[in-house]
């Protein structure tokens, strides 16, 4: 199949796109939320929303130092500032001209780093937990490639699919202030089962497809064995991800503001994640088999 015959293609494609994703990281910074920063983050409702510089004059006012700003929907404003006391609270409500206070959260920046230490031992303990799943689901398959193999095609293939979306968001949190947050975090680990799920369908068919060739006494090469296995289920993945990409786009352009900046990373997650397990993980196994062989 061609997938297998032009893997150097994708692997050069993806490989720029991971380069520029951890160079948008350092270069740009995350735009961390009050989740992980601490601070106080006030959602505010306008029956008429003011202009955003009247109210960022309003807030300066009070010299509460450092501020953002952005709105939210067709009336709110989202304002983060530092840690402020019930009094400072009260006195940003009232100087912005009492509007309706939708939430107004605090965390210190002592829980803060704990939840940015927690959030990233999340994503570190699952991506092994699923590296010795495949290991022990695959322990039976040790020719041409051993079970390990497999393993490790998968998390590299994972670890696509979480730099990929964190690279695209801290370019989207530099330009249009979207925040990185917990519920950043829970798209992840969803990607991260959504994307494993994928690829063991085709690793799956791989086996039974190695299988078949054993007890038929077939010398089939295994690239050759790679390509039938991903056309055999190329299509039950693309149509997968398609139902959950049409459901998720409705979520993203009707859905509540809450939930926008998360359907978009699901969104992307999941193309990056049928692409992965199609165009990449099955592919580097074939890599790993020359490899081997030489």
């Amino acid at each position: 199949m061609s997938v297998i015959r032009y893997r150097k293609t994708f692997f050069i494609f993806s490989g720029a796109l991971l380069v520029l994703s951890v160079w948008a990281m350092f270069a740009y910074g995350f735009n961390a939320s009050i989740d992980f920063n601490g601070g106080t983050l006030t959602e505010v409702k306008f029956a008429e929303r003011p202009e955003q510089a009247e109210i960022e004059k309003k807030i300066s006012s009070l010299k509460l130092g450092g501020f953002s700003i952005r709105p939210s929907g067709a009336s709110n404003y989202i304002i983060r500032t530092r840690e402020l006391t019930t009094d400072e609270g009260r006195a940003l409500i009232e100087n912005i001209g009492l509007p309706v206070v939708e939430r107004q959260n605090t965390i210190g920046p002592i829980a803060g780093a704990e939840l940015k230490s927690k959030a990233m031992k999340a994503v570190v303990v699952v991506i092994l937990m699923i590296l010795l799943f495949i290991t022990f689901a695959f322990r039976k398959v040790s020719e041409p490639v051993s079970s390990w193999k497999y393993g490790l095609a998968t998390i590299l293939a994972l670890a696509h699919d979480v730099v990929l979306p964190t690279g695209i968001f801290v370019v989207l949190g530099y330009f249009w202030g979207v925040e990185i947050d917990l519920l950043f975090v829970t798209g992840l680990l969803a990607i991260l089962g959504y994307s494993v799920h994928d690829t063991i369908v085709v690793f799956d068919r791989v086996r039974e497809n190695l299988r078949i060739n054993k007890e038929t006494d077939a010398h089939e090469d295994f690239e050759i064995t790679v390509g039938k296995s991903i056309t055999q289920t190329i299509g039950r993945s693309i149509n997968t991800s398609l139902t959950i990409f049409i459901t998720l786009l409705a979520l993203y352009l009707v859905g509540s503001t809450a939930t926008k900046d998360f359907a978009l990373l699901l969104i992307i997650g999941i193309i990056a994640g049928t692409y992965s397990s199609i165009f990449l993980a099955s592919p580097l196994l074939v890599t790993f088999y020359k490899w081997q062989k030489n």
